[in-house]
């Protein structure tokens, strides 16, 4: 290996040539030659090298222990707070298209740029090579992954939220079907904050399955295995005829009835997905990224990329979200990135509490009143704020979480976020309708994406447009596809937590146990529904048992006639953006078409028939 001995000693050479694969030892070699680090540490599965990682990151500063054992804080730079999807590009090769939704780059301009880019980028740093595994190991569903950092703080992320892989890649018998990335941190202050974040790049290059992302750190940017995990997988899914989703897995346990019954969710970012996720007696198997594959008895199984979270903090209070707040306030293993440090107290938005006039947060030294360099207040805490915790340290973690066979899939929810449109919660009319409602999302736009301004309605099919690979048309092509090689595919239902009226809220945020319950019984045929132009909805009979086995609550008929009322202009101004989208789209399947068109026509016999923009549920009974 044409390594300096001085930057890759014997020991940790011996530790890359154990996993007996000569495309591992040609990657590691090229960017080792090409980056130039001082020092390369081959990290394995061991507790002892995942021990090193985490002592690294404090002993960089790129973590600080908090007063809470295990607990340690990190923070990113004022202008590294979230996605950059601006230089975040898929590489295409000439002759290739993805749709106009996807951001791309001419391959041979992408390389020359990101490679020129990185040469010398580590110089008198340390690179961190590692392994690991996207999915249970040892099952149908995991895909090897490689790395290479010059972050320990990413590492230290990493060990939390994805399995081990070093045994899975010495499995591979030497076989080059993997994954790999390559990221750094770049120039950083004395804060160890990237300070090149106008050359931020993250770039996928499908055609080698690799992924570069420089000069950043939010993690969201810098933990590459959320790019090989969702985006170079949604290439490889669409070729071998499975799901790769940006969705979680959760079981659902009615209470009283001695059974579990699994769903997954999509749901834009900052739409209640982690918090449905973790709904009070149910479990968790997953909060992000599903790989979905039909089983031989004709239903999907699913199982979650990842073993761990990384999750908003901002809103997580003791109320609302208690299993959370008691996991981010007792002892264990967990990371706090661009919260508030007050002498080692960890705050954040809406957590329940006030919240002291002065810390330290992404900004550096905080107080109330101080302003960023355009004369904006800067919070405590950032919106985008996260934790990252290993799911198995939760006390409603599913005993299937690491099932190599995954677990059943009985239905599919995909979550929007509007304040004038949607019902609470909606079951598609059959499978091809439920196809045609995920890719009809919208959501109003929050604090996750850096430079996009808030409350702008958003298409996002899937909740996944961001990080698709393929074109839109045969993403949708192979969802229809997907549930027609399924004796019982999963029920869709479509779900929305953010009605507003007079500028309030009509649901309390703990409703959504109810519609879960609720969309669970429909799974068990335990429930009727009505059906309207949009697709099924519950009764309010039915809601109102559920609210007072629930919560004790009594759920009026005039909460239910506010939440479930079908809005016939409203709709049909979204099935005309519909309409508008993916006109505009190459390819899309026909039958696709076909739902925009029967929607509108459903929607314009109802309002002719009962003469009104606004019809009561009770009236399509």
């Amino acid at each position: 290996m044409n390594i300096d001995k001085n930057i890759l000693d014997e020991a940790n050479l011996a530790k890359l040539e154990a996993v007996n694969n000569p495309k591992v030892m040609e990657i590691v070699e090229k960017y080792v030659n090409l980056c130039k680090p001082s020092k390369v540490t081959v990290l394995t599965d061991s507790e002892e090298d995942m021990q090193y990682a985490r002592d690294l990151a404090v002993k960089n500063g790129e973590e600080k222990k908090l007063s809470t054992e295990g607990h340690t804080i990190h923070f990113d730079g004022i202008n590294d707070q979230g996605r950059d999807l601006e230089n975040t590009r898929v590489l295409l090769p000439p002759g290739k298209k993805l749709s106009k939704a996807i951001k791309t780059l001419d391959r041979e301009e992408g390389l020359k740029e990101v490679l020129g880019m990185l040469d010398g980028i580590m110089e008198g740093r340390e690179m961190l090579v590692k392994f690991y595994c996207l999915g249970p190991e040892n099952s149908k569903f995991a895909i090897p992954a490689l790395q290479m950092t010059d972050s320990s703080y990413v590492v230290h992320s990493e060990d939390m939220l994805y399995r081990q892989g070093y045994n899975q890649f010495k499995n591979l018998n030497g076989s080059g079907e993997f994954f790999h990335f390559i990221h750094s941190s770049g120039e950083v202050d004395e804060r160890k904050n990237t300070k090149n974040v106008d050359k931020r790049r993250v770039y996928m290059d499908l055609e080698e399955e690799r992924v570069f992302t420089i000069n950043n750190q939010y993690a969201g940017n810098s933990v590459g295995l959320k790019k090989l995990s969702l985006r170079l997988a949604i290439g490889k899914a669409n070729k071998e005829d499975w799901l790769c989703e940006h969705m979680f897995i959760m079981g659902v346990k009615p209470e009283g009835k001695d059974r579990i019954t699994y769903f997954t969710g999509a749901f834009p970012s900052a739409c209640g997905k982690t918090s449905t996720a973790m709904i009070p007696g149910q479990t968790i198997v997953g909060d992000d990224i599903a790989y979905i594959r039909p089983g031989e008895d004709g239903i999907s199984y699913a199982v979650n990329v990842e073993q761990g979270i990384f999750g908003i903090i901002a809103d997580v209070n003791p109320t609302d979200d208690p299993l959370i707040y008691k996991s981010l306030t007792t002892p264990r293993e967990l990371i706090f990135s661009n919260v508030l440090d007050v002498d080692g107290t960890p705050y954040w938005l809406n957590m329940g509490q006030d919240i002291p006039s002065k810390g330290e947060n992404f900004s550096g030294d905080w107080e109330e009143g101080k302003q960023d360099d355009k004369g904006n207040a800067i919070s405590p805490a950032h919106k985008n704020a996260r934790y990252t915790i290993r799911i198995n340290e939760l006390d409603n973690a599913d005993e299937h979480l690491d099932n190599p066979e995954g677990v059943p899939v009985s239905g599919m929810i995909y979550g929007g976020r509007d304040s004038d449109t949607s019902p609470p919660v909606v079951q598609s009319l059959s499978w091809a309708h439920g196809v045609f409602i995920g890719s009809a999302i919208e959501s109003e736009t929050t604090a996750t994406v850096v430079g996009r301004p808030t409350g702008v309605r958003k298409h996002n099919p899937m909740s996944n447009i961001e990080f698709l690979t393929v074109p839109l048309a045969t993403y949708i092509e192979n969802h229809l596809k997907f549930g027609e090689t399924l004796d019982k595919p999963p029920l869709i239902f479509s779900t929305n937590y953010f009605l507003k009226e007079d500028g309030k809220f009509l649901n309390e945020k703990v409703d959504k146990k109810v519609w879960v319950v609720w969309m669970e019984g429909r799974v068990h045929n335990e429930y009727e529904a009505i059906e309207t132009p949009i697709g099924h909805i519950p009764k309010y009979d039915d809601l109102k048992a559920l609210f007072k086995q629930i919560f004790d609550r009594e759920y009026t008929e005039d909460e239910y006639k506010q939440q479930f009322s079908i809005k016939i202009d409203k709709l049909l101004e979204r099935m005309d953006r519909m309409e508008a989208t993916y006109k505009e789209e190459e390819g899309i399947p026909q039958v696709f078409h076909d739902h925009i068109q029967q929607q509108k026509e459903r929607l314009v016999e109802a309002k002719e028939k009962y003469d009104k923009d606004v019809i009561l549920p009770g009236e399509f009974e």
